[in-house]
């Protein structure tokens, strides 16, 4: 991808750059004339960056990060490079709770750039395990049940999960995953924060 006027092809790192700053307009619900009146920048050089025809100076990233709230380090962290499209089995972090017979796949970890996860749990028979809170209120969960008997209980209310069994839920308050057995239990999370 060439430049309007001919020149060479933009830097990833500025067209990563310039989606997001698009992307947080749009977040924030404000036009580009609302955002040029708050920030003190053109109109015209807020859109060259959102399309990564300019590279934005730090004094300009400076400025649009006090209109969003947001230090400089957190927007170039949301930036990072692309995450990898592929993430192989032996590439995926496995964490296990032997205490409570938990075990944790990250099969897609989280990235800056990506909103969802994905992991595998597995639950020993008689595994329960609570938790307080959520790291994040309001987060997305779709617990799918591949094999096995899943109890999970959210806003006071249990619900008993089976093979092919799918709960959907947004999480504000304490939860509680419990395998009530004969076997154990082994489920796919799908998270997505808000």
């Amino acid at each position: 991808m060439k430049h309007r006027e001919g020149g060479p092809a933009p830097d990833p790192v500025d067209v990563r750059l310039g989606a997001r700053l698009a992307e947080l307009r749009g977040e924030h619900g404000r036009p580009l004339g609302e955002l040029a009146e708050r920030s003190g920048i053109s109109r015209s050089t807020l859109s060259r960056a959102e399309r990564a025809e300019t590279s934005p100076t730090a004094s300009l990233l400076n400025r649009l990060c006090a209109v969003y709230g947001r230090t400089m380090s957190q927007l170039l962290s949301e930036i990072e490079a692309e995450p990898a499209p592929v993430v192989r089995a032996a590439d995926q972090p496995v964490w296990q709770d032997r205490a409570s017979g938990f075990v944790r796949r990250s099969v897609s970890p989280p990235h800056g750039g990506l909103r969802g996860e994905l992991v595998e749990g597995r639950l020993d028979a008689g595994a329960d395990i609570a938790y307080d809170r959520p790291p994040v209120p309001g987060l997305e969960q779709h617990i799918w049940v591949l094999k096995g008997v899943l109890a999970v209980t959210a806003r006071d209310v249990e619900h008993r999960l089976g093979g092919g069994d799918c709960l959907r839920l947004r999480v504000w308050g304490p939860t509680r995953f419990r395998c009530p057995g004969p076997e154990g239990v082994r489920y796919v999370l799908a998270v997505v924060r808000p």
